[in-house]
């Protein structure tokens, strides 16, 4: 049979076709094309469904900047999320653990997502007297609750070692190295199951509601979970190498690589959304859309012991989510006083007089750049 495919010239083909990484960037390619073929008959779908945003801000300046997107489509993230779950299906082996885990947290988070849009969102209006999207308790308990699955199945999933349930910090060794045979480091902190829960809890949490914060300007989130995702790609593929991992002193992963699918997947629809979110937008992704790809990285993070360099990597993110955490209790403190014009952040920089491009194409720059010195730190251990 191999000798018939081979004399066919499809032998070749077909082991190029079962290459991971081929696998990898296909799907960022395809990813991309899915949303940029469905991307107008979706939002011809959400204008005649009257699903469009509002402006709705404490400052009166900063509404009557933002006023131009009232009435812009969102749920856009339906479609991007659907990309990336598509793509995955084709492309990534659904044998694998790991893929399984990222598809249902995608999933799980995307019904949340879009149950608080339906709630804001409903024919495009807001009711007197109705609820504005879920409240800040039930969105951060079901928020839990997902940290709570992700937890445990990466828990379940990981391998015995030591390395596999570590506390990966920038620097940090995980193998001593010089050795032919690969030696844990005396100073290694291993994890114990109730504090690799806390951590893990913590990142799904803080990454769904980071990403969906940042998700305020036009194409703001898209852009910078792009390179997030190009980023955790290089770091899946490592982490599935058990020679490269140990060359680098990096706990393996056995299985980990295969995320290089889901990852490119999410990084190819991302790019494929800017077609339609870049300035000016014709469709906003909405919780639908931002708190699935905040779940993503921190479960790839998760699994490939890595929450640390996601902090680094995702620093807009981590940025956007701490401006506004700051603004709420300096306030508090201070009997009104605000740190900052208007939080998140990047209000803050608009309200100050920068352009919307401005402000995206430079918080995309400070992205990428902290993605290059997230990956440098793998050599400097």
């Amino acid at each position: 049979m191999d000798q018939w495919l081979d004399s066919l010239g499809l032998y070749s083909f077909l082991q190029v076709l079962y290459q991971r990484e081929f696998r990898a960037f296909t799907a960022v390619i395809v990813a991309f094309f899915i949303v940029i073929l469905f991307g107008k008959w979706w939002i011809r779908i959400l204008v005649k469904l009257k699903i469009g945003d509002h402006a709705n801000f404490d400052h009166a300046e900063l509404d009557a900047l933002m006023k131009n997107k009232e009435n812009t489509p969102t749920m856009g993230g339906v479609l991007l999320i659907g990309s990336v779950l598509v793509t995955t299906f084709l492309f990534a082996d659904l044998f694998n653990q790991y893929v399984r885990l990222l598809m249902m947290a995608i999933f799980m988070f995307a019904v949340l997502g879009a149950f608080d849009d339906y709630l804001k969102l409903v024919s495009g209006h807001r009711k007197p007297g109705s609820r504005d999207g879920l409240y800040r308790w039930e969105k951060l308990l079901f928020q839990f609750g997902i940290g709570v699955i992700v937890a445990f199945m990466a828990w379940k999933y990981a391998s015995v070692s030591d390395a596999a349930h570590s506390l990966t910090l920038p620097f940090m060794r995980t193998y001593v190295p010089g050795n032919e045979t690969l030696t844990i480091s005396p100073n290694l902190i291993v994890l114990g199951a109730g504090s690799f829960f806390v951590l893990s809890i913590f990142m799904v949490m803080l990454m769904s509601n980071a990403v969906n914060i940042t998700d305020g300007l036009d194409g703001l989130a898209p852009g910078t979970v792009a390179i997030a995702s190009f980023a955790m790609m290089v770091l899946s593929y490592i982490a599935g190498s058990p020679e490269l991992a140990g060359d680098l002193l990096l706990p393996p992963v056995e299985g980990a690589a295969e995320m290089m699918v889901v990852a490119g997947a999410s990084a190819g629809a991302c790019l494929g959304f800017l077609w339609f979110n870049c300035p000016p937008a014709q469709v906003f992704m909405g919780d639908t859309g931002s708190m699935p790809l905040g779940g993503l990285l921190a479960t790839i993070a998760i699994i490939i012991r890595q929450e640390f360099l996601l902090l680094i990597i995702g620093g807009i993110f981590v940025i956007e989510i701490g401006s506004s955490f700051i603004q709420i209790y300096f306030c508090k403190f201070t009997g009104g006083k605000r740190l900052f014009k208007v939080a998140p952040i990047h209000h803050h920089f608009h309200r100050k007089g920068w352009s919307e491009s401005q402000v995206v194409i430079r918080f995309w720059v400070i992205a990428i750049i902290l993605a290059m010195i997230a990956l440098v730190t793998i050599k400097m251990r």
